[in-house]
């Protein structure tokens, strides 16, 4: 059973996933988070996912960007829990999430890999593939 919570800026569990997303998706590309990077996600919203042990198995961020419209970023699942449908339920609750507090649209940046996950959910892509932390990621979107 997994059990899926909003989680505070600056707290310890916030801290597990900036540990998480460092791990999935920065350390591979051989990047860190700046301090100033970090300090910028005090008005967004975070959610995590937890096990039935309590560990955070995956993780995503929400940023509101203009009325209506919230980019969803840093998308991360544990190593040994991808493919088990964290992703899915952490997408599914991210949507559930906006459509009740008036956001219509999603929009996110996939890394080349992750297109077919977010089509799959019913994501599609907007214009041409582009580099971003030096690998390709292509813009796509969903309308709640």
């Amino acid at each position: 059973m997994l059990n899926l919570q909003f989680i505070d800026f600056a707290t310890p569990a916030f801290d597990q996933a900036l540990a998480l997303r460092d791990e999935i998706l920065r350390k591979p590309l051989n990047l860190a988070f700046e301090t100033l990077e970090v300090e910028k996600e005090w008005n967004s919203y975070h959610l995590a996912c937890f096990d039935t042990q309590n560990q955070m198995v995956g993780c995503l961020t929400l940023k509101p960007l203009k009325e209506g419209e919230i980019k969803m970023r840093q998308v991360a699942v544990r190593k040994t829990r991808q493919k088990a449908g964290i992703g899915t339920a952490l997408v599914n609750e991210c949507e559930r999430f906006c459509s009740t507090h008036g956001f219509a649209k999603i929009v996110l940046h996939a890394r080349k890999e992750a297109v077919p996950f977010y089509r799959k959910l019913g994501y599609k892509t907007q214009g041409k593939q582009f580099e971003e932390v030096g690998i390709p990621h292509s813009k796509m979107y969903k309308n709640l």
